[in-house]
């Protein structure tokens, strides 16, 4: 997505995302340092792999290293205000409704940078689930946390659905910005549901215990 708002865009996810990395080592008591390596995973994770696999080299944050000046302010704010996350259920409600913001945002910035080199359309729209749900499933890894991925909730569906509106909308009308809005708004609005009405995904039902021989 060219222009200053779409660095805009890129800037205030990896914000948020460095946020919800900066809360969950609240929760864990980390010290500074593991602050700043969450934060920092999170932020940047998805968009690395999506830089790497689309062959854009330097990767983003290595030509220019605002993002990660962003996720170190971040990380620190977070652990020098502590008082204001106070609680585990504040912290709790601040890192869902903040991975969905970041969520719905990478949808789309991911699938415009894709689209931006020349992608194809589905690769576009793979890009930008990865760029939206990677950083945190490194944060999970990190953290040895199940990661939303296998828990039955409606988190990369939302991303797919974000960058498919973004990249349908940007190929029929060939506004970037319009398709932007259209297609975070999506995300954010079908991942608001899944929280807000308690939906999920089927998942894959439980093996029966074996039965004795004889």
């Amino acid at each position: 997505m060219h222009g200053q708002i779409g660095i805009w865009l890129d800037w205030v996810g990896v914000a948020v995302f460095a946020l919800t990395g900066a809360l969950v080592a609240a929760r864990r008591q980390a010290d500074p340092v593991g602050f700043i390596i969450l934060a920092t995973a999170t932020g940047i994770g998805g968009g690395t792999l999506r830089d790497l696999l689309l062959g854009i080299g330097p990767v983003f944050w290595i030509a220019d290293p605002v993002d990660l000046v962003i996720c170190v302010a971040v990380a620190l704010a977070v652990f020098f205000g502590h008082p204001t996350f106070a609680g585990q259920g504040r912290r709790r409600r601040v890192i869902v409704w903040a991975d969905a913001v970041g969520m719905a945002l990478f949808a789309v910035t991911g699938a415009g940078r894709a689209m931006d080199t020349g992608a194809p359309a589905v690769s576009a729209i793979v890009c930008g689930a990865m760029t939206a749900t990677f950083g945190g499933i490194i944060r999970d890894v990190i953290i040895g946390q199940v990661t939303l991925i296998v828990s039955g909730e409606i988190y990369v569906t939302a991303a797919v659905l974000g960058a498919t509106v973004y990249v349908v909308i940007r190929m029929i009308t060939g506004d970037a910005l319009l398709a932007a809005c259209l297609g975070a708004a999506a995300a954010f609005g079908l991942r608001a549901m899944a929280l807000g009405l308690g939906w999920s995904l089927p998942r894959f039902p439980p093996s029966p215990p074996d039965t004795p021989a004889g």
